[in-house]
């Protein structure tokens, strides 16, 4: 017979061990007020269409384990500040991956360590059924990570807690085994509103209610063309969005270094932009694909690298941006192209426009041509 306090204490030194900063246990009933607010969530068509679309699976564990008994949520702590981060210049401008795509892809890195956390518990119990999930399974991580007590769910809809912020990745683990469950967290927010005061496009209406299709973190991971209300706000960020972080008074001063794997490389994380239009899928998988952000391809790095560069108003990229214009085989790119030119807005970039519009054949590409000339010549 398993002594489940006993084993539930050893779970919790051996996640330390393995460095899992915080780990908590809760029941596996259903997530019922979830539930509803995530079918609120799809009526209202706030969702992102990265997430599982069964609502029932992301609710219900019992549907994902038989006979499920409790939950296991882990949080892995990341860093907030790159130490000798890269400037950049006239000439050379430079975009930024999102902290949550720092150093090796944080979904490696937790499921290496919820596969030893599977092992250490099997060893102890060998029938006992486990699953475990990090980002991409059916289950809510922020509801499960809310609920056994890791932190607290905040009005930005990130999981906060008292020593790293909410600069942390969560994974969880359905297991047949009726650990003790932890209590939840009090919301510490309050009445703060400064993440919502500060989101760039409005994406948090409420608190803790983020339509996702406004969201730059999502608008950044898109394979469309960007909508056009959205691209002057996206500034220089070629994967995610850090905004409703940073302003945050729970994150001020964390800056938690002691993972490894998450050390930012300065040029990885803030490449300068010009190199990523030219960029092979051979050599952005080498140079980027290790880290989360590429999970999407070069396609909406390099269409969010044009946007960065009308944002800077760079001159010097109008070659190079004119010749994707021309060249490139993406309708996308070719676009996004003719958008950044009407921004850069220069005799050469409207030349670059003027010859391209004789030229192109697809009809979305062609109106933003004859809308970025229209640009240039409202200036």
């Amino acid at each position: 017979m398993v002594n489940v306090a006993q084993l539930q204490e050893e779970v919790r030194e051996f996640a330390a061990s393995i460095g899992i900063d915080k780990i908590g246990f809760t029941t596996a009933a259903p997530f019922v007020k979830l539930k509803d607010r995530l079918k609120q969530q799809q009526q209202l068509n706030y969702q992102s269409g990265f997430e599982e679309p069964d609502i029932e699976k992301r609710t219900e564990p019992l549907l994902l384990l038989e006979k499920a008994e409790s939950i296991i949520s882990i949080a892995v702590a990341y860093p907030s500040k790159i130490k000798d981060s890269p400037r950049g210049k006239k000439g050379e401008r430079r975009g930024m991956f999102c902290r949550a795509s720092w150093g090796e892809d944080y979904h490696t890195v937790l499921r290496d360590k919820l596969a030893q956390l599977e092992l250490f518990i099997l060893a102890q119990v060998p029938d006992a059924r486990l699953r475990s999930m990090v980002d991409t399974g059916e289950l809510v991580d922020r509801a499960v990570a809310e609920r056994a007590g890791i932190g607290w769910s905040a009005k930005n809809c990130s999981i906060i807690t008292p020593e790293f912020g909410s600069y942390i990745y969560l994974g969880e683990m359905i297991t047949n085994l009726p650990f003790v469950p932890d209590n939840p967290m009090e919301d510490q927010c309050l009445d703060c509103t400064l993440c919502l005061d500060a989101c760039p496009t409005g994406a948090l209406i409420q608190p803790g209610q983020l339509n996702a299709q406004r969201c730059i973190a999502f608008l950044t991971q898109t394979k469309q063309p960007v909508p056009e209300e959205f691209r002057q706000k996206i500034g220089n960020r070629l994967y995610g969005c850090d905004t409703c972080q940073t302003v945050c008074p729970k994150n001020k001063g964390m800056n938690h270094t002691h993972q490894q794997t998450f050390t930012p490389e300065p040029e990885r994380v803030k490449p300068l932009l010009l190199s990523l239009l030219s960029l092979s899928n051979r050599q952005f998988k080498e140079q980027f694909g290790h880290m989360s952000g590429s999970w999407r391809g070069k396609n909406p790095i390099q269409r969010n690298a044009l946007i960065a560069l009308a944002h800077f108003k760079d001159e010097a990229a109008v070659p190079e941006i004119g010749k994707l214009l021309k060249d490139d085989p993406r309708p996308m790119i070719r676009g996004t192209a003719a958008w950044a030119l009407g921004r850069i807005g220069t005799s050469q970039a409207e030349e670059e426009l003027q010859e391209q519009s004789q030229n192109e054949g697809d009809t979305s590409v062609l109106r933003e041509i004859h809308l970025a000339i229209e640009q240039i010549n409202t200036n």
